[in-house]
């Protein structure tokens, strides 16, 4: 029961706290230069949370061929600016990690 009481607690918290930034902006017109730059939010997130995954390995920075998650992660980048297609980017990189990872470790 306390676990329901924290998750409840936990999401009214965050409801109150995004609510009235989120009316205020429905009222008030914001430039066209503040919903262009935003834009560029999910991206900066997206890259913060997977580059420092991809270059860490046992805890230290490794940029030479034998981080298998670097790899993965600029054929991935590779294959997601050649084909704009996120299913086979993800696909892709899964399976040169996973191949990777069972040619190197023989």
């Amino acid at each position: 029961m306390n676990e329901v009481l924290l998750v409840v607690g936990m999401a009214l918290v965050t409801f109150l706290i995004r609510y009235p930034l989120l009316e205020l902006v429905g009222k008030i017109s914001l430039p066209d230069r503040l919903f262009k730059a935003l834009r560029y939010v999910p991206p900066a997130v997206l890259a913060a949370i997977i580059v420092p995954s991809v270059i860490m390995l046992k805890g230290e920075i490794v940029l030479t061929p034998a981080n298998p998650f670097l790899v993965a992660g600029l054929i991935s980048a590779l294959v997601a600016w050649r084909s704009q297609n996120l299913l086979l980017t993800v696909i892709i990189g899964m399976i040169t990690l996973l191949a990777y990872r069972a040619i190197f470790s023989l």
